[in-house]
């Protein structure tokens, strides 16, 4: 029999938790996989023996609690449910677990419910998924670090411009050029900050992340884009330093601002181009 809506919907959601617990390991663990890539370059470089070190990546070493490296069993694996039921705390141990882990699996079971939702079942929703997922990890690992990694970025603008040789969201050539914009547009006023104040306005990630965007869904609402990032940044900022929450001079993360924004005008096209651009 044929599966209803409602039913994929449901499928969705599912899969979300699941990708989400993936994306809590990656969250985690890309960051510190970077960096012991860099520490072997850079003894490379200096002519130093590489130390031999655990193996280290998305598989390896299985998950445990960070506070006493118990490692966890499949029913503490579970998403959402596992940390619900263990009241937010390591069955061993007992040291609490961030409260972020189910959140992420929430969210991304939300977004995947409403790629199904906005595009229907298929190869849109699909490429939705993708997206959506790709954005929240680059989102996080930029808030944690204030790093936007390659390994997700470069990936994604491929993506983008592979998706669209069958105009999926927007013809091949608007997907290429909304990766030539989205790169230029930001590399113009990273540059023009910098002539004008000799600081750093931001880095080459937040180029990528929004040539990333432009590969998805085109130039059209780069503009948009691009104005939500900078306005919800700057509010942030602002009223992070008037509470006295944060130092209002020290740097915040681009990426999660760019990434949400991505992810409006993924599910508010083309609706937010035609209310830009007066359609």
């Amino acid at each position: 029999m044929p599966i209803s809506d409602a039913q994929w919907i449901v499928a969705a959601g599912v899969a979300g938790l699941l990708i989400g617990s993936f994306l809590n390991v990656v969250v985690h663990r890309l960051p510190r996989m970077l960096e012991r890539h860099w520490q072997q370059d850079a003894a490379d470089l200096r002519g130093e023996a590489v130390p031999v070190v655990p193996r280290y990546d998305l598989v390896l070493p299985r998950s445990h609690c960070p506070a006493c490296g118990q490692g966890l069993r499949l029913r503490d694996l579970v998403p959402v449910a596992s940390w619900l039921a263990l009241r937010g705390r390591c069955a061993a141990c007992r040291a609490p677990i961030s409260a972020r882990y189910p959140l992420v699996e929430l969210a991304t079971a939300a977004l995947f419910a409403l790629c199904v939702v906005r595009f229907g079942p298929g190869t849109a929703a699909i490429g939705a998924m993708l997206l959506a997922a790709a954005l929240l990890a680059a989102a996080l690992i930029d808030l944690d670090t204030q790093l936007l990694p390659d390994a997700i970025t470069l990936p994604l603008v491929w993506a983008g411009l592979a998706i669209n040789l069958t105009g999926v969201w927007v013809p091949i050539e608007q997907a290429v050029t909304g990766a030539m914009a989205g790169y230029l547009s930001l590399w113009t006023i990273h540059h023009a900050f910098r002539l004008a104040t000799g600081r750093e306005g931001m880095g080459y990630g937040d180029f990528k992340l929004l040539a990333a965007v432009g590969a998805w869904l085109g130039w059209q609402p780069l503009p948009a884009v691009l104005l939500m990032a900078c306005a919800s940044g700057a509010s942030f900022a602002m009223l992070g330093g008037l509470a006295r929450l944060r130092d209002p001079r020290a740097p915040i993360a681009f990426g999660p601002w760019l990434a949400a924004s991505g992810l409006i005008a993924l599910f508010t096209q083309p609706v937010l181009s035609e209310w830009l651009l007066g359609g």
